[in-house]
């Protein structure tokens, strides 16, 4: 019999029921699994997903419709993985089935019912299945296309390396860490990776932004909670592990990861189980992982800032992306490419490269990459009057360094290059902010600390996240010694 890929959860206490359920329905060709209560079908959907349920409304413990109303109010739940539930009633409980469906079941059918009338309701739902993955994969695919004019263009040696290594790992299991500066692509090689997996990519491509988040909360947001876990714990909510479960899960920027989940971590990777805070239930989960930095993960393991074995555990495979400076000659294929693009988004006219352009992009170093230079190009292409981009169009950007206007940064200027990205810009104007009370308080950190209102522990973790500590650490606290 051919398979269809797709798996259906009978949930019912009686098992003469889910014997004959399974009995009609074998025809279709899809795995079947059962539970005789709410609690064993959310085990088996934490195992795997499931792609449709026949859910019987009277269960033992949480009932059918409660378990219904917690696979729809899951906080932050991806809808497209959220399997379609038919409601199984008695005969006489419409209403309850009418219920049930406001409250966001597919369908229902109450007992007793004909075995075609069986099939014909999970044939129509296995159909609506078929049509969300293939719009879903329609989407991502467009969303590719769209991105692949970007920063995975380029011939130069280190794009066609890393154009290669994407095929080599794609259709593997193994955990990826992409490494690179800010705006050199990581999340798009990570999506690339994702989508030409034969084995992930009709499961969810969940991202996470390691840096993004407070350490108090980016243990919650990777894991979930339980209701009632800590303070503004309404309800249980599922983790990113969950929603990316039998697909992909892309953490950023790891090397900002506080050393405790770091552990939580380590031991999800090598268990492929997690808890929820404040649960004590393992649940399994079965994704895939490919991490990110911008860091030099090797540096901050000999500074006690990153585990070794954890490291180890996500460079399986690293894949390394150039930055622009370093692979010029694919500059004038990406600027054409992103003034395409810049033109479609904004109803424009098709605007060309002149050569005083392209010879100011190729001049530039790209502090900020890919990112930067496609931010260039659309503002270029926006404020033009004429049909090609010249020198004037784009601006007149310097080649100092990021470092550099920071180590420029003291003399009271807190001006920064605007890249449009909002995390960049931020991070730039808190290493200024911050440096500039320091030399005001001539190297003083709890001084400094005291203008910034915050604490000298919290101000000498910040100047380290900086990667200003070297320069004001160890000064600031020999100063505050001979206070």
């Amino acid at each position: 019999m051919e398979k269809n890929g797709l798996r259906l959860l009978i949930v019912d206490d009686e098992e003469a029921a889910r014997y004959g359920i399974r009995r009609a329905l074998e025809t279709f060709g899809c795995e079947i699994v059962e539970a005789d209560s709410a609690e064993a079908a959310r085990s088996l959907i934490g195992e795997k997903k499931c792609d449709l349920l026949l859910l019987d409304v009277n269960l033992p413990g949480i009932s059918g419709l409660e378990f219904l109303a917690e696979l729809q109010t899951e906080d932050d739940a991806d809808t497209a993985a959220t399997p379609l539930v038919i409601i199984i009633t008695a005969h006489g409980s419409e209403r309850l089935a009418v219920q049930a469906v406001k409250s966001g079941a597919y369908d229902y059918i109450s007992k007793p019912f004909e075995i075609d009338d069986l099939r014909l309701v999970v044939k129509n739902a296995f159909e609506t299945i078929k049509l969300r993955r293939e719009n879903r994969s329609l989407r991502r695919r467009i969303e590719i296309e769209s991105s692949q004019r970007g920063a995975l263009l380029g011939n130069s040696k280190a794009m066609q390396r890393v154009r290669a290594m994407i095929e080599k790992v794609a259709d593997t299991d193994a955990t990826v860490l992409v490494r690179g500066e800010s705006g050199t692509g990581k999340e798009l090689v990570a999506r690339e990776l994702h989508e030409r997996s034969t084995i992930r990519s009709s499961g969810a491509f969940v991202a996470v932004n390691c840096a993004a988040l407070p350490t108090e909360l980016i243990e919650s947001e990777l894991f979930g909670h339980e209701k009632g876990a800590f303070t503004g714990a309404a309800a249980r909510r599922k983790g990113k592990f969950e929603q990316a479960n039998g697909g992909t899960l892309f953490l950023d920027e790891i090397g900002d990861m506080s050393a405790n989940v770091q552990a939580k971590l380590l031991r999800a990777l090598e268990e492929r189980k997690i808890e929820r805070l404040g649960g004590d239930e393992s649940i399994p989960v079965d994704v895939r992982i490919i991490s990110a930095t911008h860091r030099a993960l090797e540096e901050e393991i000999d500074k006690g800032n990153f585990r070794a074995d954890l490291f180890y555990r996500l460079r399986v495979v690293p894949i390394d992306i150039a930055p622009l400076r370093e692979r010029r000659e694919d500059i004038p294929a990406l600027a054409t490419a992103f003034a395409r693009q810049a033109a479609e988004r904004h109803s424009l006219p098709q605007r060309h490269l002149g050569p005083d352009a392209l010879r100011q992009l190729m001049d530039y170093d790209w502090p900020g990459n890919v990112r930067e230079l496609k931010n260039v190009i659309e503002r270029a292409a926006i404020m033009s009057e004429g049909e090609d981009l010249n020198a004037i169009d784009l601006g007149k950007p310097t080649s100092r360094s990021s470092a550099a206007l920071v180590e420029g940064s003291t003399n009271g200027n807190l001006l920064i290059p605007y890249t449009n990205d909002f995390r960049d810009d931020r991070r730039e104007f808190e290493r200024r902010y911050i440096a500039r009370c320091l030399e005001e308080a001539n190297g003083n950190v709890t001084k400094a600390a005291t203008v910034l209102g915050m604490h000298r522990q919290s101000l000498q973790h910040k100047l380290r996240e900086l990667g200003l500590g070297r320069r004001y650490v160890a000064v600031g606290a020999e100063k505050d010694g001979q206070e």
